[in-house]
């Protein structure tokens, strides 16, 4: 019987998808690693009960993403699957929204994946194997207002994973993109947090819309985390793993508005965000 698959699972903190992933993969019978910042890492002691270890690990930092990497392989030998989760949401009008938050978004959600994969590939390029999945988003192909900077920075990853998926062929490593729909999580709870930190000057007459937006996809008949952890860990794990897994509520139609002509999609978007008011 063949060893278990050694799989790193970024940005695990309890009530996340990182958090689903980790239970998901162990299921599967794999050797999960759970990390996440120091700052959450309280948040990975029921993970621990479930035999699931964990690191802390920055994807900020080269020096912790470094070092973790470093320590795994001492350990275990290899990575045989890396779940580039780990990431945050960023909303507000392009126009008014700091730069420094636009900034964040980009280093954790797009450099902090490309810091990880930079890191695990040399060993899987040695091995001749290896799976890498960047996590990106509907979004990603279809931007809504209020929330440009999530947006772009998860189209950025969509970019990276197509490019990656090529120039990694060579060295036996599999790239897979997850495409996320509407995933129950805690994420709209901290996208919405964090909006108490802004006062609109141009935007406030949209306030409404923009706390609305913030929360969008933790409404309605969102796919359970669960549900969408598991059908990914089984996709990842089979013999030849996709190269694009696309999943969970409101993934129709925004496969619909990314192929639709941009007049149906302003439309549609400009109907739903109120951005047809006059000021």
């Amino acid at each position: 019987m063949s060893d278990p698959k050694v799989v790193l699972v970024t940005g695990c903190a309890k009530g996340g998808i990182g958090y689903e992933y980790c239970k998901a993969f162990a299921e599967q019978n794999c050797h999960v690693i759970a990390s996440d910042i120091s700052q959450r890492m309280n948040d990975l002691s029921d993970l621990q009960e479930q035999n699931i270890e964990t690191l802390e690990l920055d994807v900020l930092s080269d020096e912790s993403v470094s070092s973790v990497v470093k320590a795994i392989l001492s350990k275990h030998g290899r990575i045989d699957v890396l779940i580039n989760n780990a990431g945050i949401g960023s909303t507000g009008p392009l126009a008014e929204l700091p730069l420094d938050e636009i900034k964040k978004a980009y280093e954790i959600n797009t450099l902090g994946q490309l810091r990880m994969v930079q890191q695990v590939v040399p060993s899987m390029a040695t091995r001749k194997n290896g799976v890498i999945v960047n996590i990106g988003s509907v979004v990603g192909k279809a931007p809504t207002p209020w929330a440009g900077s999530y947006c772009s920075s998860k189209a950025a990853v969509h970019a990276i994973s197509h490019t990656l998926r090529l120039e990694l062929k060579p060295f036996g490593i599999n790239v897979v993109l997850v495409i996320p729909g509407a995933i129950r999580s805690n994420l709209g709870s901290h996208n919405t947090g964090r909006l108490s930190n802004y006062n609109w000057e141009l935007y406030k007459d949209f306030s409404k819309e923009i706390a609305e937006r913030a929360r969008a996809s933790q409404v309605g008949k969102s796919t359970d985390a669960t549900i969408f952890a598991r059908h990914i860990a089984k996709k990842v794990l089979s013999p030849k793993p996709p190269k694009q897994i696309v999943f969970g509520h409101m993934t129709t139609l925004f496969a619909f508005l990314s192929a639709s002509p941009l007049w149906v999609r302003d439309l549609f978007f400009t109907t739903r965000f109120n951005l047809d008011k006059k000021l």
